[in-house]
């Protein structure tokens, strides 16, 4: 298998191939691998909807589109910000939510006759099927066609897949982050700065969109300067957007909380999140070891657990630049951040890139022994529709 370039070529050449001839058509397969995706989501919904009434009473779409944070971002889009932040402990700020979703949202319920939850999850299913194609994009490019519809069903297969299907942010940052590594790698820098400034103003952790089209964009402009030839003026507005949604937001909820630099992230302190170089995770983990707790938990400490093994997979497999700073920060800021440890596994929903080494490996399997590979997926959508009616409908913890 060819490995791709660390980076794309200059933008000069806009669609210059990066890995072989499998860079020639990345729509090739598309169609399959959507397919293939939607499927196993809504395979996923039907066990959610088997488990939902006898235990709860409440229809799988009420779940899916009104539980945890999706009230919040529907509250949002029907109301904006609370006028007054009150910071102080004890009292939660929406300001901890970032804009974009709700905005969507509203637009959509504005648009058509669609309520706040059928629009929440109209805004989340059509984000997750736009995603789906950007990572099969992304994966084509890199290695063909067949290794990129895998890549698309495991993420579609993923333990905490369910949060894809309901009114959940990770859907739209998701696809904002896929479509901007896909510019990157094509040497699209304005596309990619547009798109990482969007996903930027998705989520928090959108952030590590923009710290990928900044790596990437220094490497080629240092790589132009040393063969002395110009920096196109597309990388470095492209540079410049990328990181402008996330900035934009964070300074706007500063200003109205009085701190301009420190304020957003006293919000997020006062909802338990906050950056400590993972020492409430260690202390949580050794919760766990000592004295056990809820089945949500140490499958969150397995999954994290599991993702820095597949990083340290994309590494040795010599991955291109911007995938692993975009899949480093993801991983970084759930290592590093303390508070909502249950969430972990969805806040690395995005870091589709740490499939890869997977997505490989089940290609390699299906081509010489393809009932092992059937079994093999099989078991995953086991695990990832019972699991994930678990989450939904048992746990009641937040996601």
């Amino acid at each position: 298998m060819t490995h791709a370039s660390t980076l794309a070529p200059p933008s000069t050449t806009k669609s210059a191939p990066v890995a072989g001839d499998h860079a020639q058509s990345p729509p090739a397969g598309m169609v399959t691998a959507l397919g293939l995706f939607l499927a196993a989501r809504l395979l996923g919904v039907a066990a959610l909807a088997m488990a939902t009434r006898p235990a709860t009473g409440r229809g799988p779409f009420g779940l899916l589109g009104l539980s945890w944070d999706s009230l919040w971002y529907l509250g949002i889009a029907a109301h904006g910000y609370a006028d007054a932040p009150h910071l102080r402990p004890g009292v939660y700020s929406d300001m901890a939510f970032f804009p974009l979703y709700p905005a969507l949202v509203r637009a959509v319920y504005t648009l058509t006759p669609l309520g706040g939850g059928a629009a929440g999850l109209a805004v989340s299913w059509s984000a997750a099927a736009v995603a789906a194609c950007g990572i099969h994009a992304v994966g084509a490019r890199l290695h063909g066609p067949a290794v990129a519809t895998a890549l698309v069903l495991l993420w579609g297969l993923l333990p905490h897949s369910v949060v894809l299907s309901m009114a959940y942010t990770e859907p739209v940052l998701t696809a904002f982050a896929a479509w901007s590594l896909y510019a990157v790698l094509t040497g699209r820098w304005l596309w990619a700065g547009a798109l990482a400034a969007l996903a930027g103003l998705s989520r928090p952790n959108g952030s590590a969109v923009a710290a990928a089209v900044l790596a990437a964009a220094a490497c080629e402009a240092w790589r132009c300067l040393r063969a002395r030839r110009g920096v196109s003026h597309r990388l470095w507005t492209g540079a410049a957007l990328a990181p402008a949604g996330w900035v934009a937001y964070v300074l706007w909820v500063g200003h109205r909380t009085g701190d301009l630099l420190g304020g957003y992230f006293e919000v997020q302190r006062l909802w338990g999140s906050r950056f400590d170089f993972g020492r409430g995770s260690l202390q949580f983990v050794r919760h766990l070891m000592l004295r056990g707790d809820r089945l949500v938990f140490p499958m969150a400490m397995v999954i994290v657990a599991v993702a820095v093994v597949l990083y340290a997979l994309l590494l040795a497999d010599r991955a291109p630049l911007p995938l692993l700073v975009h899949t480093g920060v993801l991983l970084l800021i759930v290592l590093g951040g303390s508070g909502y440890f249950e969430s972990k596994p969805r806040f690395l929903l995005p870091a589709f890139p740490l499939l890869l080494p997977p997505a490989r490996a089940l290609v390699r399997t299906a081509r010489a022994r393809p009932r092992h590979a059937t079994v093999v997926v099989a078991a995953l959508a086991g695990l990832s529709f019972g699991y994930g009616a678990y989450l939904v409908v048992i746990a009641q913890m937040p996601l």
